[in-house]
């Protein structure tokens, strides 16, 4: 089961944080100092008309984009049950997966409205992985708010394709075609003529095609 949250970032609820930090850290001036950044922030909203709108104070969230984001983030969530934002269970029928998946979302859904955190639930999906032939088109129902999720054959995760028998064939197809198009365009680039130099094209095979090729490089 593949949980994601909600704009998980900007829904940080500050008392609950600041409630957490104070458990993990003893200094309770370092804590001041750390929510005193986090909280006093606000935005306006500016139009393609150049119109403004009042400065309003953003009241939860933790600023995205900054070093600080996901460590405050992870201090959050670090007391989650045993269940985790991709929950598993093994098991050689589908129907007991089915019932332990549908416990675990309601221990999930406790503990996020506990800490004021919502599910999305459009990106969530289940997914079952086994070499079972005969159970190849077989879709689990999992539960959710009295909901059956949707199932999907080919679930996306972190970026990494999984199918049913985890050969991740597909995953690895759609890799090889992002490449050889991006291997392509620096062929164009480092061209004769005007091509461009050793310095461009090192900085541009990192950034396009090394930093692809090497994520989740052991699969």
């Amino acid at each position: 089961m593949f949980v994601d949250l909600r704009a998980a970032y900007d829904t940080v609820w500050h008392r609950g944080l600041t409630c957490k930090l104070l458990q993990l850290l003893p200094d309770r001036h370092m804590v001041r100092m750390i929510m005193e950044m986090v909280s006093n922030r606000s935005f306006t909203l500016t139009t393609g008309n150049s119109k403004r709108s009042r400065l309003r104070r953003i009241k939860n969230g933790v600023p995205q984009g900054s070093v600080m984001a996901p460590l405050l983030f992870n201090i959050y969530i670090s007391d989650l049950p045993t269940t985790d934002l991709a929950i598993m269970h093994a098991d050689g029928d589908g129907q007991p997966v089915e019932g332990v998946l549908t416990k675990d979302m309601a221990t999930v859904d406790e503990y996020l409205q506990t800490w004021k955190l919502k599910l999305s639930t459009p990106k969530m999906v289940s997914a079952a992985f086994h070499l079972n032939s005969k159970e190849a088109k077989r879709e689990l129902k999992v539960k959710y708010n009295n909901e059956i999720l949707p199932f999907c054959f080919e679930p996306k995760y972190l970026g990494v394709t999984l199918d049913r028998s985890l050969t991740y064939r597909r995953h690895l197809e759609s890799l090889r075609k992002k490449l050889t198009s991006r291997v392509a365009l620096l062929r164009r680039l480092a061209g004769s003529g005007r091509g461009a130099g050793a310095t461009t094209l090192r900085i541009a095979t990192l950034a396009l095609v090394h930093s692809t090729a090497e994520f989740c490089a052991l699969v």
